[in-house]
């Protein structure tokens, strides 16, 4: 058996105090199966119910005793058949006894794979409450040391899931239980985790056996004289969509050897000879610096590159708390002393203690392997074990370098006048929102804790997917009540805490939010500057204005400071053209001067005018610099108007007549260089643009695909 192959007994409780969860049960195992034939289509499964009323096992038959436990599927490699053996279990009527199912499963392990060295596990699905019967020699202890060293022999894991539900009361049988099954954990042979919810339980089992592989085994240089051998792992790490492929149909339904495999192919065009194709020999990548474009060829972009040593460094140390918590990027890794190597145990635990009571982290400088071409610069955090025989070990974040930080500057809200800060009561509405909805309750264990919450689009395309491998026609069944509770607030709160909810509401005046055509008060201030021109004491409408001002502010109505301002400067005198001395300034006071959404697009046709004058007037050039900045004015004001089709269709036009007129070819290539480019969905949702788009729209490759 392979080393990434793996054999599996699942050991299901099906008592009368399961039978409420059996449903999750099926759901949870069955998702497990199906990723089995996603991902792992050689693992083999076998299944055991315990608590039934009849009694099917090999131990039975050959030694007695062992009642209440069926195989209900032998182990075989995961099929059809496997995930039919999951659907309706029966609801028992005996008491579970867990204990006798591991035995039993552990048997089924042992004489299916013998000595044969192959990834082995149990997984068993209880909520422990019945009381074990007691063994015939010896104390239960006794009993899970004997199976534990017997798992240890023959390398046999255990997932141990508990489900109780929220409100059962523990009594000493549960804490028992509890206890033989914490051992198996203190043993090294069993992982134990309790949840209380269907959600939790669908996100316990670990549907997905993912291998640890290690990114880097070397050493962690402190200095060059001391060096810790070290593994690192990934911690934490996206799960993707399985890939999709290409599939073609064109093959006769007859042929029982195609492939239906798509095969794609490029081919780059001169734009000057759009019928010649360029063959690879005379293509080069070439890179945008101003106006140009510089050629690089793949041999000098190599000779370019940084190619730093492999090896992971330590540059110093630092308060934990100068490391801001949004500055952690991508995956989490783990660092952990090489396995077995004691001195490597001892000063990794002697650091992350040291770091721990000094409140610090350590910045490391990473190379995980030799020709990579990027370095990791990231922080070690200290992780101090509270379990035995787990070595201390380190959690390590990637940091941005200054490249990477986005730096956004926002109006502090104790700015803003007293009508648009909320009163006390409305504090209070919103107070009361926060802990109605508060995950965490005292006394309560947390809601979606993220290591027992699925990822819920997975999960539908999981099940999607084994419904359309049986009826093709399928159409995408409703959401599943366990997803449905990690998507949507739960329904029982939100009907417990109506009154609160109405309370909310009434603190709150909520009015319809329509598509706007007008930009916001805070925009239109930033187009004409005036916050400076209300300051100006000669200004003949100052004493107007603050009596406006004490008006709004009185009536704290949210809208009252936008209609002062308005009335502040009436648009009695409006800038109906735009002039050669100050063209930027001359369109963002048209657009500050309105009087209605149609002056805003008479202002964006005459920027759009004047634009296309100024490019197809300039010889050589001269005015590419005023066209550039004319331009950037103009996408800014289609954002903050919401008017993201107006600039981009009026690009695209502006490109098809121009684009192979040599010297306007070149004010597009600056356009492409100062990153003018198309607007994005993402910068604006009334555009049809993508973000890919917008990028590729001045830089374009012709493909075909057969």
């Amino acid at each position: 058996m392979a080393r990434n192959k793996e054999g599996l007994v699942l050991l299901l409780d099906v008592g009368p105090s399961m039978h409420g969860a059996l449903q999750e049960v099926e759901n949870v195992c069955s998702t497990l199966v199906r990723k089995k034939l996603v991902y792992n289509r050689s693992d083999e499964v076998g299944i055991v119910l315990f608590g039934t009323k009849e009694t099917c096992n090999d131990l039975a038959k050959e030694l007695g005793g062992y009642k209440h436990v069926v195989v209900k599927h032998d182990i075989k490699v995961v099929d059809e058949e496997t995930k039919g053996a999951l659907q309706n279990l029966p609801r028992g009527t005996a008491p579970g006894d867990f204990l006798d199912a591991i035995v039993v499963g552990l048997d089924m392990l042992i004489k299916r794979f013998g000595n044969i060295k192959a990834k082995q596990r149990l997984c068993l699905i209880t909520d422990a409450q019945h009381p074990l019967r007691d063994p015939p020699q010896g104390t239960k202890e006794d009993q899970v040391d004997t199976i534990a060293d017997q798992m240890k022999k023959h390398d046999i894991k255990m997932d141990c899931i508990v489900f109780r539900e929220a409100g059962v009361h523990h009594n000493s049988v549960m804490d028992e239980n509890d206890q033989l099954l914490y051992h198996f954990r203190d043993r090294s042979v069993a992982k134990v985790v309790q949840v209380d919810t269907p959600t939790s339980l669908l996100g316990a089992l670990k549907t997905r056996n993912v291998l640890p592989v290690t990114i880097f085994r070397g050493d962690l240089e402190v200095s060059s004289n001391f060096k810790i051998k070290v593994w690192v792992y990934k911690k934490t790490s996206e799960e993707k969509f399985p890939t999709l492929k290409k599939y073609s149909d064109k093959a006769p339904p007859s042929d029982k050897f195609a492939s239906h495999e798509v095969k794609v192919d490029f081919e780059y065009k001169s734009i000057l000879e759009p019928d010649t194709v360029v063959p690879p020999d005379q293509r080069i990548k070439g890179y945008l610096y101003g106006p140009q474009v510089v050629p690089i060829s793949s041999a000098e972009w190599e000779a370019v590159k940084f190619k730093p040593e492999k090896g992971v460094k330590l540059l110093g140390f630092a308060d934990r708390s100068s490391i801001p918590r949004h500055f952690f990027m991508k995956d989490v890794n783990s660092f952990v002393p090489e396995p077995g190597n004691t001195k490597a145990i001892v000063a990794a635990s002697a650091i992350a203690r040291a770091m721990q009571e000094m409140d610090k982290v350590a910045i490391l400088r990473c190379v995980w392997r030799q020709g990579q071409g990027s370095v990791a610069f990231g922080v070690l955090t200290p992780n101090i074990s509270s379990v035995k025989n787990v070595p201390d070990s380190f959690y390590f974040n990637i940091l941005p370098f200054a490249e990477d930080v986005r730096e956004f500057q926002f109006r502090s809200f104790s700015r803003l006048p007293p009508s648009s800060q909320p009163t006390e009561e409305q504090q209070e509405a919103a107070d009361n929102l926060v802990k109605m909805l508060d995950l965490a309750p005292p006394g309560r264990e947390e809601i979606l804790r993220p290591d027992f919450t699925p990822n819920p689009m997975l999960e539908r395309y999981y099940n999607f997917l084994d419904l359309k491998s049986n009826q093709p026609d399928a159409n995408p069944p409703p959401l599943d009540t366990c997803l449905r509770r990690i998507t949507e607030p739960d329904p029982n709160v939100i009907n417990y805490q109506a009154p609160l909810l109405q309370n909310l509401s009434k603190s709150f005046e909520l009015k319809e939010n329509p598509k706007r055509k007008k930009a916001r008060m805070q925009e239109r201030l930033a187009y004409t500057g005036l916050d400076d021109k209300a300051k100006k004491p000669e200004d003949p409408s100052a004493e107007k204005a603050k009596a406006i001002d004490g008006q709004a502010k009185k009536s704290e109505d949210p809208h009252a400071l936008a209609t002062a301002v308005e009335a502040m400067f009436p648009s009695t005198e409006k800038v109906g053209k735009i002039g050669d001395l100050n063209p930027v300034q001359d369109f963002e006071t048209m657009l500050a001067e309105r009087s209605s959404s149609a002056w805003v697009l008479k202002a964006i046709e005459e920027m759009k005018n004047y634009t296309t004058a100024l490019i197809q007037n300039s010889p050589q050039g001269d005015y590419y610099q005023k066209a550039l900045e004319c331009f950037v004015a103009l996408r800014k004001a289609c954002i903050i108007e919401q008017e993201p089709n107006e600039f981009n269709q009026f690009v695209t036009t502006l490109y098809k007549r121009l684009k192979n007129v040599d010297d306007v070819a070149k004010f597009f290539q600056l356009l492409a260089s100062k990153n003018v480019l198309l607007i994005s969905k993402e910068e604006a949702s009334d555009s049809d643009v993508t973000e890919e788009m917008a990028r590729s729209f001045f830089l374009k490759t012709e493909a075909s695909s057969q």
